[in-house]
Protein backbone atom coordinates (compact mmCIF):
# COMPACT_ATOMS: atom_id res chain seq x y z
CA UNK A 1 0.00 0.00 0.00
CA UNK A 2 1.53 3.46 -1.15
CA UNK A 3 1.98 6.46 1.67
CA UNK A 4 1.42 9.92 3.22
CA UNK A 5 4.62 11.30 3.22
CA UNK A 6 4.80 14.86 5.24
CA UNK A 7 7.38 17.05 3.20
CA UNK A 8 9.06 19.99 4.99
CA UNK A 9 10.01 23.12 2.55
CA UNK A 10 12.24 25.85 3.01
CA UNK A 11 11.27 28.99 5.29
CA UNK A 12 12.18 31.37 2.41
CA UNK A 13 14.48 31.99 -0.10
CA UNK A 14 17.20 29.76 1.28
CA UNK A 15 19.78 27.35 -0.17
CA UNK A 16 17.71 23.91 -0.36
CA UNK A 17 20.45 21.64 0.57
CA UNK A 18 21.33 24.06 3.96
CA UNK A 19 18.08 22.81 5.28
CA UNK A 20 16.44 19.74 3.38
CA UNK A 21 18.41 16.64 3.63
CA UNK A 22 19.50 15.56 0.01
CA UNK A 23 17.96 12.04 1.11
CA UNK A 24 14.67 13.34 0.32
CA UNK A 25 14.98 13.87 -3.04
CA UNK A 26 14.31 10.30 -4.32
CA UNK A 27 11.47 10.09 -2.01
CA UNK A 28 9.91 13.04 -2.86
CA UNK A 29 10.35 12.69 -7.23
CA UNK A 30 8.64 8.80 -6.53
CA UNK A 31 5.75 11.13 -5.71
CA UNK A 32 2.90 12.26 -8.06
CA UNK A 33 0.06 13.40 -6.01
CA UNK A 34 0.91 16.78 -3.45
CA UNK A 35 -1.83 17.64 -0.84
CA UNK A 36 -0.60 21.27 -0.97
CA UNK A 37 -1.25 24.18 0.59
CA UNK A 38 -0.52 26.72 -2.63
CA UNK A 39 -0.08 25.17 -5.61
CA UNK A 40 2.71 27.92 -6.75
CA UNK A 41 5.25 27.58 -3.84
CA UNK A 42 4.45 23.79 -4.28
CA UNK A 43 5.39 23.82 -7.94
CA UNK A 44 8.27 26.24 -7.34
CA UNK A 45 9.83 24.05 -4.51
CA UNK A 46 9.80 20.93 -6.51
CA UNK A 47 11.32 22.63 -9.37
CA UNK A 48 14.03 23.24 -6.75
CA UNK A 49 14.37 19.27 -5.51
CA UNK A 50 14.77 18.57 -9.62
CA UNK A 51 14.88 21.46 -12.38
CA UNK A 52 13.79 18.63 -14.98
CA UNK A 53 10.98 17.42 -13.02
CA UNK A 54 8.06 16.68 -14.78
CA UNK A 55 5.43 19.56 -13.74
CA UNK A 56 2.81 18.95 -15.52
CA UNK A 57 2.45 15.20 -15.01
CA UNK A 58 2.05 15.67 -11.18
CA UNK A 59 -1.47 16.37 -9.93
CA UNK A 60 -2.13 18.73 -7.12
CA UNK A 61 -4.82 19.78 -4.59
CA UNK A 62 -5.15 22.52 -2.51
CA UNK A 63 -5.92 22.45 1.22
CA UNK A 64 -6.07 25.81 2.46
CA UNK A 65 -8.66 27.68 5.08
CA UNK A 66 -10.72 27.81 1.44
CA UNK A 67 -11.28 23.96 1.15
CA UNK A 68 -14.31 22.26 1.76
CA UNK A 69 -13.45 19.87 4.30
CA UNK A 70 -15.65 17.55 2.87
CA UNK A 71 -12.55 16.78 -0.13
CA UNK A 72 -10.26 15.64 1.98
CA UNK A 73 -11.29 11.80 1.68
CA UNK A 74 -11.19 12.32 -2.00
CA UNK A 75 -7.88 13.59 -1.68
CA UNK A 76 -6.59 10.27 -0.50
CA UNK A 77 -8.26 8.29 -3.22
CA UNK A 78 -5.24 8.04 -4.90
CA UNK A 79 -3.79 5.59 -2.25
CA UNK A 80 -6.23 2.90 -3.21
CA UNK A 81 -4.36 2.88 -6.75
CA UNK A 82 -1.30 2.63 -4.94
CA UNK A 83 0.32 6.02 -5.55
CA UNK A 84 2.51 8.09 -3.19
CA UNK A 85 0.73 11.15 -1.53
CA UNK A 86 2.64 13.87 -0.34
CA UNK A 87 1.77 17.06 1.81
CA UNK A 88 3.36 20.13 1.52
CA UNK A 89 2.86 23.30 4.13
CA UNK A 90 3.29 26.76 2.61
CA UNK A 91 6.37 27.16 4.64
CA UNK A 92 8.32 24.23 7.38
CA UNK A 93 6.74 21.33 8.05
CA UNK A 94 3.02 20.42 7.63
CA UNK A 95 0.52 19.30 9.66
CA UNK A 96 2.50 22.08 12.33
CA UNK A 97 0.03 25.18 12.76
CA UNK A 98 -1.17 23.67 9.42
CA UNK A 99 -4.34 22.75 7.76
CA UNK A 100 -2.60 19.11 6.49
CA UNK A 101 -3.05 18.09 10.02
CA UNK A 102 -6.52 17.33 9.07
CA UNK A 103 -5.90 15.03 5.99
CA UNK A 104 -2.93 13.50 8.60
CA UNK A 105 -5.81 12.50 10.63
CA UNK A 106 -8.05 10.86 7.73
CA UNK A 107 -5.36 9.03 7.12
CA UNK A 108 -4.54 7.63 10.40
CA UNK A 109 -8.68 6.35 10.40
CA UNK A 110 -7.96 5.01 6.90
CA UNK A 111 -4.67 2.81 8.37
CA UNK A 112 -3.05 4.49 5.58
CA UNK A 113 1.12 4.65 7.03
CA UNK A 114 2.13 8.29 7.65
CA UNK A 115 5.86 9.16 6.99
CA UNK A 116 7.28 12.79 8.33
CA UNK A 117 10.31 13.58 7.28
CA UNK A 118 13.15 15.56 8.38
CA UNK A 119 12.96 19.76 8.00
CA UNK A 120 12.55 23.00 8.94
CA UNK A 121 10.09 23.71 11.60
CA UNK A 122 10.36 27.75 12.67
CA UNK A 123 8.95 27.08 15.74
CA UNK A 124 11.61 24.46 17.49
CA UNK A 125 14.00 26.65 15.82
CA UNK A 126 12.72 29.79 17.65
CA UNK A 127 12.94 27.41 20.83
CA UNK A 128 16.00 26.45 20.53
CA UNK A 129 17.40 29.47 19.50
CA UNK A 130 15.85 31.64 22.60
CA UNK A 131 17.26 30.39 25.86
CA UNK A 132 14.13 29.82 27.53
CA UNK A 133 12.30 26.81 28.70
CA UNK A 134 12.42 23.78 26.02
CA UNK A 135 11.59 21.13 28.42
CA UNK A 136 7.89 22.89 28.60
CA UNK A 137 6.49 25.73 25.93
CA UNK A 138 3.32 26.16 24.04
CA UNK A 139 2.95 27.33 20.87
CA UNK A 140 -0.12 29.79 20.69
CA UNK A 141 -0.49 30.81 17.00
CA UNK A 142 -1.77 33.85 16.00
CA UNK A 143 -2.48 36.31 19.03
CA UNK A 144 -6.17 38.38 18.21
CA UNK A 145 -6.20 41.52 16.53
CA UNK A 146 -8.09 43.72 18.70
CA UNK A 147 -5.68 45.63 20.60
CA UNK A 148 -8.14 45.21 24.11
CA UNK A 149 -8.50 41.38 22.86
CA UNK A 150 -4.50 41.32 22.68
CA UNK A 151 -3.54 42.89 25.55
CA UNK A 152 -5.23 40.15 27.36
CA UNK A 153 -4.09 37.34 25.70
CA UNK A 154 -0.42 38.78 26.39
CA UNK A 155 -1.15 38.94 30.00
CA UNK A 156 -2.90 35.41 30.11
CA UNK A 157 0.46 34.18 28.63
CA UNK A 158 2.55 35.69 30.72
CA UNK A 159 1.34 34.72 33.65
CA UNK A 160 1.67 31.36 32.81
CA UNK A 161 5.59 32.03 31.98
CA UNK A 162 5.54 32.54 35.78
CA UNK A 163 3.06 29.84 37.19
CA UNK A 164 3.60 27.07 35.22
CA UNK A 165 7.56 27.53 33.97
CA UNK A 166 6.38 27.62 30.51
CA UNK A 167 7.37 29.48 27.30
CA UNK A 168 5.35 30.86 25.43
CA UNK A 169 5.64 31.05 21.39
CA UNK A 170 3.20 33.05 18.94
CA UNK A 171 3.46 34.53 15.79
CA UNK A 172 1.73 37.31 13.92
CA UNK A 173 0.94 38.20 10.26
CA UNK A 174 4.37 39.95 9.03
CA UNK A 175 3.06 43.40 7.70
CA UNK A 176 1.61 43.24 12.24
CA UNK A 177 5.04 42.80 13.50
CA UNK A 178 5.77 46.15 14.57
CA UNK A 179 2.23 46.54 16.36
CA UNK A 180 2.50 43.45 18.06
CA UNK A 181 5.70 44.49 19.63
CA UNK A 182 4.73 47.63 20.81
CA UNK A 183 2.14 45.83 22.58
CA UNK A 184 4.58 43.25 24.30
CA UNK A 185 6.76 45.92 25.63
CA UNK A 186 3.33 47.94 27.11
CA UNK A 187 1.80 45.35 28.81
CA UNK A 188 4.57 42.88 29.81
CA UNK A 189 6.43 43.30 32.92
CA UNK A 190 10.49 44.90 32.22
CA UNK A 191 12.11 41.65 33.56
CA UNK A 192 9.95 39.61 31.46
CA UNK A 193 12.19 38.38 28.33
CA UNK A 194 11.57 38.33 24.94
CA UNK A 195 13.15 36.35 21.97
CA UNK A 196 12.09 37.76 18.33
CA UNK A 197 13.52 34.99 15.92
CA UNK A 198 13.12 36.34 12.12
CA UNK A 199 13.53 35.21 8.83
CA UNK A 200 14.77 31.70 10.40
CA UNK A 201 17.68 29.70 7.75
CA UNK A 202 17.54 32.91 5.51
CA UNK A 203 20.93 35.32 5.48
CA UNK A 204 19.39 37.99 6.93
CA UNK A 205 18.43 35.76 10.09
CA UNK A 206 17.84 37.64 12.94
CA UNK A 207 17.40 35.84 16.40
CA UNK A 208 17.67 38.03 20.26
CA UNK A 209 16.68 37.30 23.95
CA UNK A 210 16.49 40.21 25.87
CA UNK A 211 13.85 41.69 28.59
CA UNK A 212 11.26 43.91 27.56
CA UNK A 213 13.27 46.85 29.83
CA UNK A 214 16.25 46.31 27.32
CA UNK A 215 13.60 45.60 24.12
CA UNK A 216 12.31 49.13 25.20
CA UNK A 217 15.55 50.72 24.30
CA UNK A 218 16.09 49.48 21.14
CA UNK A 219 13.58 48.31 18.77
CA UNK A 220 14.70 46.04 15.46
CA UNK A 221 12.87 46.51 12.55
CA UNK A 222 11.03 43.27 11.45
CA UNK A 223 8.04 44.68 9.47
CA UNK A 224 7.07 42.20 6.75
CA UNK A 225 9.77 39.89 8.24
CA UNK A 226 8.16 36.32 8.69
CA UNK A 227 9.10 36.09 13.08
CA UNK A 228 8.50 34.06 15.58
CA UNK A 229 8.27 35.51 19.26
CA UNK A 230 8.70 33.50 22.72
CA UNK A 231 8.32 35.38 25.92
CA UNK A 232 9.67 33.37 28.75
CA UNK A 233 11.71 33.70 32.09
Amino acid sequence: MANLYLIPITLGESELNTVIPVSHRETILSISHFIVENIRTARRFLKQVDREIDIDSLHFYELNKHTDKNQLQAYLEPVKQNFHIGIMSEAGCPGVADPGADVVRIAHEKNIKVIPLVGPSSILLAMMASGMNGQNFAFNGYLPIKKDEKSRQISFLEKRIYSENQSQLFIEAPYRNMQLLEDLLQTCQPHTKLCIACDLTLETEYIKTQTIAEWKRSKPDIQKRPSIFVLGK
